[in-house]
């Protein structure tokens, strides 16, 4: 009887290192070399290598001269992701919906996209459409003294089309295009010409 026991507790812990140790370390070690960012979390980095984001997690942004996230049902903490599991009929999403539809309203004289208005089911989608990025333009243009041309040029430059999935929408990652927004910027003062 004891025998069996030991045999079964070597079992398990052998299963156990052999499952839960070696075979991820294996895994993350093929993943690490063959997709170095990816396997980080594709993480992106400042000038100085401190990490600002990653560029498959939302985040909020407050200031106007940012163009803002798709709205998080979970305040953007990436340990708690998740819609709000509210239906459509549900009194409570009708107002959150309405508060947001309110916020943007004085923004643009075009309805406003329905991806600013409502929470992706994640919670931490960190794309738009580029027509809920275009609808951001003039006040983020307004905000960073640029023209409406420039930004919309720098959107251009960010929209994202996914060859692999057949009629995938056109996407633009928010961060990504604050970042570039800051950097036509810094780069905009530090011309002699501006």
């Amino acid at each position: 009887m004891i025998r069996e026991a030991i045999q079964a507790i070597l079992a398990c812990l052998i299963t156990f290192v052999v499952c839960a140790v070696l075979y991820p370390l294996l895994v993350w070690g093929i993943a690490r070399g063959a997709f170095p960012s990816q396997a980080e979390g594709s993480l992106i980095r400042n000038k100085d290598g401190v990490v600002i984001g990653s560029e498959l997690i939302a985040q909020p942004f407050a200031s106007e001269i940012y163009f803002q996230s798709r709205p998080s049902a979970v305040d953007y903490k990436a340990d708690a992701t998740g819609g709000s599991n509210l239906g459509t009929k549900n009194p409570d999403l009708r107002k959150k919906v309405i508060e947001r539809a309110e916020a943007w309203k004085a923004s643009a004289a075009t309805p406003l996209p329905v991806e600013l208005a409502t929470a992706s089911g994640s919670g931490m989608d960190p794309h738009l459409t580029p027509e809920a990025a275009s609808y951001q333009i003039a006040r983020v243009a307004a905000a960073r003294k640029m023209s409406v041309d420039q930004v919309k040029a720098i959107i251009q430059k960010h929209v994202e089309y996914d060859d692999a999935i057949l009629g995938a929408p056109t996407r633009v990652n928010v961060l990504r295009l604050n970042l570039d927004l800051d950097e036509q910027q810094v780069l905009q003062s530090n011309d002699p010409k501006s």
